[in-house]
């Protein structure tokens, strides 16, 4: 069953309750209305509809709030079942009030049966509410065990079918290590061959390669000595690059140095000396608003600077990725 007729239970149980306390609300009033009169001074007689009133605002509030009790599944304890019971006998005896006192016992029955139903109907839709909860709960306490169960099975059979995607695997791993195997013997054996028919030329050709090898050792000993000259201009170039980049670069850190301990300008920069603390500051990692304090500069005219020096950086990254 899906939640509709669940609904659907729960609205035609709370229209029909709300229907029988509001008539019987209106048939109370109109009942207790003339007793309280007939027992209040004439001044007063006004005041008569105000009790019937409040003991019917008493079950109007029993009964919406047990509703809400019930759908929750809570309980209000012995103080809501005491108002309930306690509005519904004030109902029942402000009805009957009138005939009783006139010993009419066919208008007490009469009188009787809209407090008897409400006071019924109160406990009934109370019951109901509960039972129609408890069904709720256990139904989707089973829904969800349900759910759980086709987890655990869906997880179980996933876990299977893992399990023997792991075996096929291990098992066409073992296949192809067999074959890898066989094949790398094979290739052993034909090397061996190879090997034997590569010794038998060589011992064919040893007289003849005895007069060529004193020949070839001395062109290669005169090789080596040619690339080892070699090497050793290049790592002696290298060196002198080396040294050569360190100075210069030494010297352009102790011009940015420099330039960067000046301090705030106190006047505007020509712009040759404005790039160049803009550049020193760029590679320092200063802000623009401090780049712009050392120069004397607006910090538009330097965030443009620090933006020409970011694209010559990324270009000069792009052309070194190239060069490689």
């Amino acid at each position: 069953m899906n939640g509709d007729p669940i609904r659907s239970a729960e609205r035609a149980l709370s229209v029909g309750t709300w229907l029988i306390v509001a008539g019987a609300m209106l048939y109370s009033i109109l009942t207790v209305t003339p007793l309280a009169a007939a027992h209040t001074p004439d001044e007063w007689d006004w005041t008569a509809p105000i009790l019937p009133l409040v003991v019917d605002a008493a079950v109007v509030i029993v009964v919406r709030l047990d509703a809400v009790l019930a759908r929750l599944g809570g309980h209000g304890g012995w103080w809501p079942l005491v108002l309930r019971w306690m509005t519904g006998c004030m109902t029942l005896a402000l009805n009957v009030a009138d005939s009783a006192l006139a010993g009419d016992l066919v208008g007490v029955a009469v009188h009787a049966v809209a407090p008897l139903l409400l006071i019924v109907t109160a406990e009934t839709g109370l019951a109901y509410r509960r039972a129609i909860t408890a069904a709720v709960t256990a139904r989707e306490a089973q829904q969800r065990a349900d759910r759980e169960a086709a987890e655990q099975a869906a997880r179980e059979r996933a876990e299977a079918a893992r399990r023997q995607a792991r075996e096929e695997r291990e098992h066409a791993a073992a296949l192809a290590r067999e074959q890898r195997e066989h094949e790398a013997a094979l290739a052993r054996e034909q090397a061996e061959r190879e090997e034997r028919a590569r010794r038998e030329e060589r011992e064919r050709e040893a007289v003849r390669e005895a007069a060529e090898r004193e020949m070839r050792e001395r062109r290669e000993r005169e090789r080596e000595q040619r690339e080892r000259d070699r090497e050793r201009a290049e790592r002696e170039a290298a060196e002198r690059e080396r040294r050569e980049r360190f100075e210069r670069e030494a010297r352009a850190e102790r011009e940015r140095a420099a330039l960067l301990a000046a301090g705030p300008a106190v006047e505007k920069f020509p712009e040759d000396r404005a790039r160049q603390t803009v550049r020193a500051a760029f590679e320092a990692g200063l802000p623009v608003r401090a780049a712009a304090e050392l120069c004397g500069w607006s910090v538009g005219w330097v965030s443009a600077r620090y933006a020409e020096h970011r694209g010559a950086d990324a270009g000069g990254a792009e052309l070194a990725l190239v060069s490689r």
